[in-house]
């Protein structure tokens, strides 16, 4: 894949700290009044909204598969939720990625007894901070599938983009794709450097996403609403215009507050809103100074 001129990716040097403010915000959000929504997608496929990354299910006669599960008191609702879709073991959780929005039911769920996958990277960085029963039983460093439901779920890892750990998770006979938070519809990119996410990652990701997708293909992202191809599309050459905006200025040795001042992502603030942490990242890895 195309890399971009000059690229320099920096060391994270707080990721141990960046892995824990997720949880530390769950831990303080009151969660009385969320309620679980359940949407279909296509086919055997359907992911609930709550509070946290968008969970994907796969339900049928064999039982559950989820990709995600967001924060640990929600829990019950969530799987309240399951229940009105599938009374059938709940078999298989995947780990798109490290993040507390996404992993913070993990514990809830391995003392049910369910089995949790994830890639290699999100283990060893869960289990800085997570307790034993939180953690992946399976890692995988190249793809799984597991067939269930008369599907083929498809579970593989994507360079490093939000984080070192992203997996996108292809429901093949469903045509679904769960692409975690490499992709979302709620805000410009997040590139957790600190969590080993990268901004070449992140493009050479979503380049992956748009070729694997077809014109019917139905995209989970992380956050937002189920999307299409030409959604991602759109999403990566906002990427690709941002970047080639703040090279040049980047070049010129102009401090992240002149950069941001000149309001490189301003013809898209209005759909994504505040830029600030994706124009940081975007400029640490140009190679900004401090």
């Amino acid at each position: 894949m195309k890399t971009i001129p000059g690229l320099a990716f920096r060391p994270a040097l707080l990721a141990s700290a960046a892995l824990l403010l997720p949880a530390l915000a769950g831990a303080q959000q009151d969660f009385s009044q969320v309620q679980i929504q359940t949407h279909h997608v296509a086919g055997s496929v359907y992911y609930l909204e709550g509070q946290g990354g968008n969970i994907g299910l796969s339900v049928g006669e064999d039982g559950v598969v989820m990709i995600d599960d967001q924060f640990a008191p929600l829990t019950d609702r969530i799987v309240a939720a399951i229940r009105t879709l599938n009374d059938g073991e709940i078999r298989f959780l995947i780990n798109t990625h490290v993040h507390g929005d996404h992993t913070g039911g993990n514990e809830n769920l391995g003392r049910m007894g369910i089995l949790i996958l994830a890639r290699d990277e999100v283990r060893v960085r869960l289990a800085r901070t997570a307790p034993v029963d939180a953690l992946p039983v399976l890692t995988y460093s190249d793809a799984i599938t597991i067939h269930t439901n008369g599907e083929e779920v498809h579970a593989f890892p994507v360079p490093p983009a939000h984080t070192d750990g992203d997996s996108y998770i292809h429901f093949r006979g469903s045509d679904v794709i769960h692409a975690g938070d490499a992709f979302r519809t709620t805000a410009f990119p997040y590139i957790d450097l600190a969590n080993g996410g990268t901004l070449q990652g992140t493009l050479d990701a979503l380049a992956i996403l748009i070729g694997m997708s077809g014109p019917d293909t139905k995209i989970i992202p992380g956050h937002g609403t189920v999307s299409t191809r030409a959604d991602v599309i759109e999403f990566r050459d906002m990427a690709l215009d941002v970047v080639a905006r703040m090279r040049p200025m980047v070049a010129r040795g102009m401090t992240y507050e002149q950069v941001a001042a000149a309001n490189p992502t301003a013809p898209y603030n209005a759909k994504w809103g505040d830029p600030e942490r994706f124009l940081r990242a975007v400029y640490a890895e140009l190679g900004g100074g401090q």
